[in-house]
C-alpha cells in the first residue's frame, strides 16, 4: 500500500454502537440523552437520526421526547464528528466557577453574570455548564435545570444527580416554580396593569436569527404566555441627560416561553432598557455612554421544592453592581 507523505489519512469509519441506559440516567429524554452521548454531532443531526428511525430503544423505534430508563439499550448509528467539532473538544472550556446562593449533594443555585451564555452552542464556544464541568472534574454529572438569556443574570440551577435534574425540570414543566425577575422598563407603566395574557410566536429572521412576536389568539403557532408584573417605583426622566422615565419592576413568568418578557413588555411600548433585540436602540446607545451596557433583566427570585426533601425553597439574588444605580 503507497502512502503519500504528508497526505491525511482518513479516520475509521464509525461503526453502530449499542449503549445501555445507566442508573443515572435515568429518565432523560431521548435526544438529550443522545446529546450528551454524541458530543461534537449538531444537535440537527441528532433530531435527523431519531425521526429517521436510526436510533433504536430496545430495538424499536423511538420519538425525541421520549423518557429512557435504566437498562434501555439504545442502538446509535454511525455518525462523524466533524472537524471543527474534534478541534473544539482538543480545547477545552476554561474552568470557571460562579458565585454560588445554594449548594448540597443534588443541586447547586448559581448568580450567573450577564454576558455569559448558560452552554455553547449557536455561535458560543461554551457557556456556564461548559466551564463549571471544567472546574469540577470529580463530578461525576453537572446538567442545566433551566436556561436563562446570555445578557439576564441571576439564579440558574444546576442538578448534581440525574434524579434531582428531572424532578425539577418536572416542576418547571407543571409551572410549580415560582420565577420572579427585576426588569427596568421604559416608560411609565401603568400600575393597574398586572397580567399580559397575549400568545407568541417563533420565527427565523432573513439572517436565520430566531426572534419572537405577539400574535393572535387563533394563530395555530401561537403559545399562550403569561407574564404577571408588579410595579416596585417609577423612576423620573431625566431631560438634560436624554432620559425617559423609566419604571423598575417585578415579573413573574407563569409560562416559560423565549424571550417572553422582552416581547411582553415591548409590545406595550415599554421594552427593557439595554435590550438589543426588542429594545430602543437609540436609548441603549445613551445608557451605554452613561453606563448601563447590558440590558437590565435579572432573575431575582426562584422558589422550588427540593428534589429530595420535598422543602420550600426560596432563594434570591442582589442586583449586580452595574444594574444598582439604575434601580434608585
Amino acid at each position: 500500500m503507497k502512502h503519500i507523505i504528508g497526505a491525511k489519512v482518513p479516520s475509521a469509519v464509525p461503526a453502530v454502537r449499542q449503549v445501555t441506559v445507566d442508573a443515572e440516567s435515568e429518565g432523560q429524554r431521548l435526544d438529550n440523552f443522545l446529546i450528551r452521548e454524541l458530543k461534537g454531532v449538531p444537535k440537527t443531526h441528532v433530531y435527523r437520526i431519531i425521526r429517521s428511525g436510526e436510533v433504536r430503544v430496545n430495538k424499536g423505534r423511538a420519538s425525541a421526547d421520549t423518557r429512557v430508563a435504566a437498562g434501555d439499550v439504545v442502538r446509535l448509528p454511525p455518525v462523524r464528528v466533524s472537524e471543527a467539532a474534534e478541534a473544539k473538544a482538543a480545547r477545552p472550556a476554561p474552568a470557571r466557577e460562579f458565585p454560588v446562593l445554594f449548594e448540597d449533594e443534588h443541586l447547586i443555585a448559581l448568580d450567573k453574570p450577564a454576558g455569559v451564555a448558560v452552554h455553547g452552542g449557536s455561535g458560543v464556544s461554551f457557556g456556564v455548564i461548559e466551564q463549571l464541568r471544567q472546574a469540577r472534574p470529580e463530578a461525576r454529572f453537572l446538567e442545566l435545570v433551566h436556561r436563562l438569556d446570555r445578557e439576564t443574570s441571576g439564579i440558574l440551577l444546576v442538578a448534581k444527580r440525574r434524579s434531582a435534574l428531572t424532578r425539577l425540570q418536572d416542576q418547571f414543566r407543571e409551572r410549580e416554580t415560582g420565577k420572579t425577575y427585576l426588569a427596568l422598563a421604559i416608560g411609565a407603566w401603568p400600575a393597574s396593569r398586572k397580567v399580559i395574557d397575549q400568545p407568541l410566536h417563533k420565527y427565523l429572521q432573513a439572517d436565520g436569527e430566531r426572534r419572537v412576536r405577539v400574535t393572535s389568539a387563533d394563530d395555530p403557532d401561537g403559545m399562550r404566555s403569561v407574564t404577571l408584573v408588579k410595579l416596585r417605583h417609577g423612576i423620573a426622566a431625566r431631560p438634560e441627560a436624554g432620559l425617559p422615565a423609566f419604571s423598575l419592576l417585578e415579573v413573574t413568568i407563569k409560562t416559560g416561553r423565549t424571550h417572553q418578557i422582552r416581547v411582553h413588555l415591548a409590545s406595550g411600548g415599554h421594552a427593557i432598557a439595554g435590550d438589543d433585540k426588542y429594545g430602543d436602540f437609540a436609548l441603549n446607545k445613551r445608557l451605554a455612554g452613561l453606563g448601563l451596557s447590558r440590558m437590565f433583566l435579572h432573575a431575582w427570585r426562584l422558589q422550588f421544592t427540593h428534589p429530595a426533601s420535598a422543602e420550600r425553597i426560596t432563594l434570591s439574588a442582589e442586583l449586580p453592581p452595574e444594574l444598582r444605580p439604575w434601580a434608585a
